[in-house]
């Protein structure tokens, strides 16, 4: 797999036709945002395996000299795209000065989750309700589009250690962190109560994305689940520490 930089018009266009297939019927970001975000010193990369782009991602410069990672999109899941166009975007970023990289992302998308905080090390900084309003895509449609924001500082030693295949992993809540979210045994949201406990596990479900196409309704119950709890923790002053392979984020009261 090869990770470069796109210049061309043929590869600007290649990306936003593989951007708009995966966000089928829309077209996120046609060939004109994609040459502006190049022109104004953005990154814009694409994925490939041999001639074929199978990947493809674009990013902002931001005002106080960061990078916002607007959208990455991957037409063969599972080979690990995501994760060499995140390395190669680091050390693009790092190389032209660049320390902190942020962008959103469901955070009722379990492996997202996983990937985003505890393979690439990133901090969750904000919960965003409905930050994009309403999505007609086929992955979000009819579905609040709350996202979870995150910060990913690419120069400090969680991140190249994360990088570098060590990242810090977290053991499964034990019976003094309550859970305040999880699944039931059909997989819909059940709710507890955990007034001023120093810490929090709130669950995920085991795929949103099928829950949307076969249930939608648990799908947006999840939503309203999760925003209470996990948006309700962040707002009251609770910081995400990490997050584990069964699906829970877990959560510190700051001392």
């Amino acid at each position: 797999m090869d990770v470069r930089e796109l210049t061309t018009p043929e590869e600007l266009f290649a990306a936003s036709s593989l951007l708009a297939e995966v966000w089928r019927p829309t077209d996120p970001m046609p060939y004109e945002m994609l040459q502006v975000t190049r022109h104004i010193g953005g990154y814009v990369a694409g994925a490939f395996d041999g001639n074929t782009m199978i990947g493809a991602c674009a990013a902002f410069p931001t005002a106080d000299g960061g990078l916002h990672s607007h959208i990455t999109g991957v037409a063969v899941p599972g080979r690990g795209v995501g994760y060499a166009i995140k390395v190669h975007q680091r050390e693009w970023a790092l190389a032209r000065g660049i320390t902190t990289i942020g962008w959103t992302f469901d955070p009722l998308t379990r492996r997202n989750a996983y990937f985003n905080l505890v393979k690439l090390a990133a901090r969750a900084t904000a919960y965003l309700e409905d930050f994009y309003g309403d999505m007609p895509d086929e992955l979000n449609m009819g579905d609040p589009s709350d996202r979870l924001l995150l910060t990913w500082p690419i120069g400090s030693p969680e991140v190249a250690a994360a990088i570098a295949g060590r990242p810090a992993t977290r053991p499964e809540p034990g019976a003094d962190t309550p859970i305040v979210l999880r699944a039931d045994a059909a997989d819909r949201p059940e709710t507890r109560g955990a007034a001023g406990a120093a810490t929090l596990a709130v669950g995920t479900p085991a795929d949103v994305t099928a829950l949307r196409a076969g249930d939608p309704d648990a799908a947006r119950e999840w939503r309203r689940a999760q925003r209470a709890a996990l948006g309700g923790a962040l707002a009251e002053g609770y910081r995400v520490s990490g997050f584990t392979r069964a699906g829970y984020y877990l959560l510190e009261r700051p001392r």
